[in-house]
């Protein structure tokens, strides 16, 4: 080669260098000054756990523009799309020189638009900057696509593609096609419908599905005897192809589970796929039931129920009904059944009563009173304003009583049992100072959610942990809640179906689930629950109406329960076989069926309970005691008083002071202790009557010449007459059931009380007059 054409080669290689760094010097200069904004607003989706779709919500701009990932696209989709639109794209820098030279040179040569070159980087860039179609328009949309390139992966791009790609109408990207017009996902779509969606975004107008299917299918064939010329698929797939019909309309947008997904959405505003944990066959079976059941309801003026099923292997809530019609306007179908604060009824005194087992204070065979009581000024009644005298702990749980709950919430603690409600997520327990005993009766506002959540711990061994509504939530931390002893007596407890709150017009009664399950009902009858257990679920059941407006015939066992067992028995049917394995933890023991007692010489049978080794209480049987009295039988001796011959030994029964007075109340018979011998000099300390009425430190607001108060003690067995005295002067005796009413002076009174054998209480209280 000679010197000459050496230098003039150089000189060409040195020209075109310069050249292409000041071309790469400038696009860097542009990319500085006008930098590449991606900005796609994608439609909101709820998915179940299968990935189906549950819910979308419209873009800000009013669009369909689901978003896709990946592994939604199936292959054959991939394949086709990269056939008709870009054979190069995994080859090219975002634009095809190949392409743009034939598109010249046609588009000379023809004297007009005869052939475009737009590659897929190029389209999602005229995609994400919309402009005319010019000349000037295309080389700024040249270098859009180069700085696209620089900035995102191939599969990035390609997945912009797929996202914004049009369909006609408000209708954007492969996903939202694919459910709109076929109403599946994109990776189930046959090889005929994936042409289909391919073919319409170079005439989304005229190729529109359900208006213009024929021409769509027309187009889509074309395609397809073209791939089967370029075999790009197996011949008899492209025929299958071919001969299937198009069956493509406009479908509506999914809309179930609405009350989960808008709060889930507004929980993560800027999430474009919330994946949950619902499951989709149960969310329809469980909505259905919901609202057939909601429908016959509205014979008694009741509008609204809310429904939670949690798997409680997972915690995973698998259906979320919130209202039976979101789009009831008359009834507020759009209130949050789940999530609105409402009064409990009975429905946290298992809790009460697993903390009294934990504490060793009670057992399954426990005897309480159920009796009048006052706790400084709070007098809990029974829902039927009738009292048993004495009830098991199994007694006073299955038939929902509320002045064993109310005694058992005072021997726990009210600290203790907001210390567990706190550690369960209960929102309201938080308000300390405004809760009382009565907050076991209904007193604290509570959420279906948090009452699905604790019953949720009765199923795992009394261990809980937050309820899981995101598939991403894969967390295992839980926290000992009450034992696993306490919990399996619970779930036996619960799960008798011989108790009052099994509805009576439950129409299954043929298949009774087997469930543990506890109702409530609120005061005014404005909220009925049911929430019950197995292995396998916990449902929680709200029934009521959002307006508070209280229903006669609304309860807890009638209206909640039936819908409760109908869910169970849709999705559980079978679980029966399946049921909660005894801890090593719990074992038995004989007690004395009169107390719950360990039992004494005195108890002549005894039965089989629960207890917890080393915590549960050991105390001995005392229902019936001992006492020396003369031969006669007219009087009683203490030790001190007692001779040496000429008396004889009885057992009497050993009622608490409020037994007795209830006993006395009803007039039920009962073995009396003679009175004591009257010589005897003796003060006792023990069993001082304690005084009901008035209440102690209370302030009483009275009317002038018409104010009265009461005056009510609870005392011993052997008690017969107490005296009561005013600020230390005797003001009148009486049988210790009497009432007597004094009419007090204004300011501080002392009250006291004794009993005929010198045991004395007292108390002061405040009294002011208007």
């Amino acid at each position: 080669m000679s010197t000459t054409k050496m230098t003039t080669r150089k000189k060409m290689l040195k020209y075109l260098g310069a050249t292409a760094a000041g071309v790469a010097l400038l696009l860097l200069c542009l990319h500085f000054f006008f930098p590449l904004r991606v900005h796609i607003d994608y439609s909101q989706v709820v998915t179940a756990s299968d990935g189906t779709v549950m819910h979308a919500f419209l873009t800000k701009d009013q669009k369909w523009r689901m978003k896709s990932e990946l592994q939604d696209i199936s292959p054959d989709l991939r394949k086709t799309i990269l056939y008709k639109e870009d054979k190069y794209f995994y080859w090219h820098p975002g634009i095809n020189p190949i392409a743009v030279a034939r598109a010249v040179f046609q588009n000379i040569f023809s004297l007009k638009r005869a052939s475009g070159a737009s590659t897929i980087t190029m389209q999602v860039v005229r995609m994400l900057y919309p402009a005319p179609r010019t000349y000037g328009n295309k080389l700024k949309e040249m270098f859009r696509a180069l700085q696209l390139e620089w900035s995102y992966s191939k599969d990035d791009i390609f997945m912009m593609y797929l996202n914004l790609v049009p369909y006609g109408g408000n209708i954007e990207g492969v996903k939202a096609a694919s459910l709109l017009y076929f109403s599946q996902m994109p990776d189930k779509l046959s090889l005929a419908q994936i042409t289909a969606l391919v073919v319409i975004p170079n005439r989304p107008t005229s190729l529109k599905p359900g208006t213009r299917n024929k021409a769509v299918q027309a187009a889509r064939n074309t395609w397809l005897t073209r791939m089967r010329n370029d075999r790009l698929f197996p011949e008899k797939e492209i025929g299958d192809a071919i001969e299937e019909p198009l069956v493509a309309t406009r479908q509506p947008s999914p809309k179930q589970a609405p009350h989960f997904s808008c709060r889930v959405r507004n929980k993560f505003p800027d999430v474009p796929v919330i994946a949950t944990t619902l499951n989709k066959n149960i969310q329809q079976k469980v909505s259905a039931l919901a609202s057939n059941y909601s429908h016959r309801l509205k014979n008694f003026r009741i509008a609204n129920a809310a429904v939670l099923v949690v798997n409680n292997r997972t915690r995973a809530v698998e259906a979320y009904v919130g209202s039976p019609d979101f789009y009831d306007a008359e009834n507020s179908g759009q209130v949050d059944g789940v999530a609105a604060v409402r009064s409990p009824g009975s429905t946290l005194k298992p809790l009460v009563y697993a903390l009294a087992f934990d504490k060793g204070i009670l057992t399954p065979k426990s005897v309480m009173t159920d009796v009048p009581v006052n706790f400084d000024g709070y007098a809990p009644e029974n829902f039927n304003g009738h009292f048993n005298g004495t009830v098991t702990v199994e007694t006073a749980l299955s038939y929902s009583l509320n002045v064993p709950a109310v005694k058992a919430l005072h021997q726990v603690g009210l600290p203790s049992m907001l210390d567990k409600l706190k550690q369960a997520s209960f929102e309201q327990a938080r308000r300390q100072e405004s809760l009382g005993l009565s907050l076991i009766l209904g007193g604290c506002g509570v959420r279906l959610e948090e009452l699905a959540g604790l019953f949720c711990a009765f199923a795992n061994e009394g261990r809980f942990a937050p309820l899981k509504f995101l598939k991403s939530d894969t967390s295992t931390v839980s926290t000992p809640l009450i034992s696993p002893a306490s919990a399996y007596m619970l779930s036996e407890i619960l799960s008798t179906p011989t108790r009052p709150d099994l509805p009576s017009n439950f129409e299954s009664r043929m298949h009774l689930p087997k469930v543990a399950w506890k109702t409530g009902t609120s005061y005014g009858r404005r909220d009925a629950w049911s929430i019950g257990y197995n292995k396998n679920y916990t449902v929680a059941v709200w029934i009521g109406n959002f307006s508070g407006e209280g229903v006669p015939e609304l309860s807890g066992a009638e209206m909640a329960t039936p819908l409760l067992f109908e869910i169970f028995n849709t999705l559980d049917y079978n679980a029966r076989n399946n049921w909660f394995v005894q801890p090593e933890s719990l074992d038995y023991r004989l007690v004395c069926p009169e107390s719950g007692k360990l039992p004494d010489e005195f108890c002549a049978h005894a039965i089989l309970d629960y207890y917890i080794p080393t915590v549960s209480s050991i105390e001995k049987c005392s229902h019936l005691k001992t006492v020396k009295v003369s031969a006669d039988g007219k009087y009683s001796y203490c030790t001190t008083c007692q001779p040496l011959t000429g008396y004889k030994e009885e057992q009497y029964p050993n009622l608490a002071p409020d037994l007795l007075a209830f006993e006395e109340s009803e007039h039920i018979p009962h073995k009396n202790i003679p009175p004591h011998l009257p010589s005897c000099t003796r003060i006792f300390a023990e069993q001082a009557p304690k005084i009901v009425s008035p209440v102690s430190r209370k302030e009483y607001i009275l009317e002038k010449k018409e104010g009265e108060i009461m005056l009510s003690c609870n005392a011993d067995n052997e008690v017969k007459r107490v005296y009561w005295y005013l600020n230390d002067r005797l003001y009148k005796s009486g049988a210790p059931d009497e009432k007597i009413f004094f009419v007090p002076p204004e300011g501080p009174v002392k009250i006291s009380c004794s009993d005929d054998k010198g045991r004395n209480s007292d108390l002061t209280i405040q009294v002011k007059y208007f």
